[in-house]
């Protein structure tokens, strides 16, 4: 007896998952800046992600041209002379396979870069990098209301994910840095963000220089069995 011809996958299913199998957080980008409506498109698709209540707690502070270079030279400055204060605290600790998977991630961009493990000049050169936003020609600014909390910054992760997809459908390289979250009291200042909304993280985005060695490296992602635990 044959078995049942297996179900063929919908077009629109296998979009998704071409999408999600293929983006990258982009490392290095070229400096032309995009079309608006280009900027627009992504904004457009990602403005249709899910929240609690549909309150839609996210707004974005999109940062181009002098502005940009502005907010460049000042995130340099002050990471060079105080510790990251972000408004969401960062995690305590990372512990088991988590470190295991941070480790690999690090290693894995070092060695595609070039630097040794025990090069620490060279690395902290590399994290520097992402107060310059790679090189992009756009960031954004994530931020969410402060009265909605946790759950608030969990709605404008799912808009993060969207926008990043929405943004690789394009052509569009993008990057998500909670490391531009660190310093918040230079954002306000530079972006005038009210005290009333809380810093989430950011999103460098631009055409992704092909040809640097920091957007050849790969994550690897764990089998969804290691994440599901199954009660019937």
């Amino acid at each position: 007896m044959t078995a049942p011809a297996e179900t063929p996958l919908p077009p629109a299913y296998q979009t998704l998952l071409q999408l999600l199998q293929t983006r990258y957080s982009c490392r290095a980008f070229l400096p032309q800046p995009l079309p608006r409506s280009t900027i627009e498109r992504i904004l457009e698709a990602a403005q249709r992600t899910a929240s609690w209540c549909n309150a839609q707690p996210w707004q974005l502070t999109i940062v181009s041209g002098d502005a940009l270079e502005r907010l460049r030279t000042a995130l340099l400055a002050h990471v060079a002379q105080a510790p990251p204060a972000p408004d969401l605290p960062w995690p305590s600790e990372y512990r088991g396979v988590y470190l295991q998977r941070r480790r690999e991630c690090g290693w894995g961009l070092y060695q595609a870069l070039g630097i040794a493990k025990d090069d620490r000049a060279a690395s902290q050169r590399q994290a520097a990098q992402n107060y310059t936003m790679f090189g992009a020609p756009h960031v954004a600014i994530v931020t969410s209301d402060a009265a909605l909390g946790v759950y608030g910054a969990v709605d404008c992760g799912a808009y993060v994910a969207n926008f990043m997809l929405a943004a690789h459908s394009l052509g569009v390289g993008s990057i998500a840095q909670a490391a531009l979250a660190a310093y918040p009291q230079v954002l306000r200042a530079e972006l005038d963000i009210g005290t009333d909304r809380t810093i989430v993280c950011g999103i460098s985005f631009g055409l992704a220089d092909a040809q640097h060695p920091a957007n050849r490296f790969r994550t690897n992602r764990a089998p969804f069995s290691d994440c599901v635990v199954w009660r019937d």
